[in-house]
């Protein structure tokens, strides 16, 4: 069983030894290493995403299916394509975070 090296970079909350990309956030020591799973749960990521979300989704759902919903002809396929309209923004916003806080690990090779 190989130990691993001192140099090795880990993930700021769980310890994981990071690969080749961790995703920088921003903590009282200034911005440190966390790895995928830690940033996707990262508080602050997830409330900027539910905000946009609900602001994006919102508008989408009465642009799209608001004269269905003010007259009130609720249809069966709005029962999936109004989450759908709300997630797709939710994702976007959420990834877009991620890879704003992408970092390539140097390594010593």
């Amino acid at each position: 069983m190989a130990a691993s090296s001192p140099a090795a970079v880990r993930c700021e909350k769980c310890a994981r030894e990071l690969g080749a990309i961790s995703y920088e956030l921003p903590s009282e020591r200034g911005r440190l290493p966390h790895c995928l799973m830690c940033a996707v749960r990262f508080p602050p990521l997830l409330k900027r995403s539910l905000v946009i979300c609900l602001l994006v989704g919102t508008l989408l759902t009465a642009i799209n299916q608001g004269n269905f919903l003010v007259s009130g002809d609720f249809q069966l396929a709005m029962a999936w394509k109004i989450p759908l309209t709300y997630a797709v923004p939710f994702g976007v916003a959420t990834t877009g975070g991620l890879l704003n806080a992408r970092s390539a690990i140097e390594t010593d090779a």
